[in-house]
């Protein structure tokens, strides 16, 4: 199984405070219904077959493959190309469908799986708005929309891979964080540093591993960062996330660290419903 920031296995998450708060409940009810090991597992399965198909097609027909790769992975094709992004998604496939071992995947890896998720996320998005016959082969919703921003903000680790790269969802808070990190960027290049320079300048203001740096700057990955490592699924590797929290301010006492997740979640989602709302009645105003 594929490990990311928390634990994808969940199922029926509840928060202590849905009775005494209704827009808290709508939004533990939408991460009720998703089936998360599924949803990643459908986006991986769709970007390998496809992959796979493209090939066979664009080479049966002498055509250039890399306007295809350039669109379908927006990330992850500056440091692989078509035969290593295979590679790369039949080991994440592998490791997702092993339930006796826990795999980490690095920042090669997470800007693959982003790739793979917003790519799926959105096609299926489309299909549940248009009512198309191709929702009832994915039971992982049940029949609603994906929020891929929520999805991002509740399991990537970090977007630091992302950092200099259009995001095309909230993704809060790692927006904000990147947005910080590109403008301290763009003065020091304004100070005649290039861009590589200046990001590893940030490093260790920022925590930025070498391996999110390696991916932004675009370096190919190497054999060694084409590993997955892996730990046995009964390594209590999320005890912490479930633990209750013992604080001095009480929005944090008694809270557990995934409380206080689907806590900021709600608030983000609630945010994002009310911009949306405001512009399509401002639409149906014209």
């Amino acid at each position: 199984m594929l490990a990311f920031a928390k634990d994808i296995t969940q199922k029926s998450p509840t928060h202590h405070d849905e009775i005494k708060n209704p827009e808290l409940k709508n939004y533990m009810n939408y991460q009720r219904k998703l089936n998360h090991v599924r949803i990643v597992y459908c986006s991986l399965k769709n970007s390998k077959n496809d992959l796979e198909e493209s090939l066979q097609i664009f080479r049966k027909n002498g055509e250039n493959l890399e306007p295809y790769i350039e669109q379908a992975f927006p990330l992850s094709h500056h440091f692989a190309d078509d035969k290593t992004l295979l590679i790369m998604l039949k080991k994440l496939v592998s490791g997702h469908n092993d339930d006796k071992q826990w795999y980490r995947m690095n920042d090669y890896y997470h800007a693959l799986v982003h790739d793979c998720m917003n790519r799926f996320i959105q096609k299926y998005n489309q299909w549940v708005r248009d009512s198309a016959e191709e929702v009832n082969e994915y039971t992982f919703a049940r029949g609603g929309e994906i929020d891929f921003g929520d999805w991002a903000y509740l399991y990537f680790p970090h977007l630091d891979f992302h950092i200099g790269a259009k995001l095309d969802y909230t993704h809060y808070p790692f927006a904000k964080r990147n947005k910080t990190i590109e403008e301290e960027i763009e003065k020091m290049i304004q100070n005649n540093e290039t861009f590589e320079s200046a990001l590893k300048s940030l490093r260790q203001k920022y925590e930025i591993n070498d391996t999110a740096i390696k991916v932004v700057l675009h370096r190919k990955i190497s054999r060694e960062d084409m590993e997955l490592f892996h730990t046995s699924i009964k390594n209590p590797i999320y005890e912490l996330l479930t633990h209750r929290q013992t604080g001095s301010w009480d929005a944090v006492d008694g809270d557990t660290l995934m409380d206080q997740a689907y806590n900021f979640g709600s608030q983000l989602k609630i945010w994002t419903w009310g911009k949306k709302k405001k512009r399509i009645k401002t639409e149906e105003s014209f």
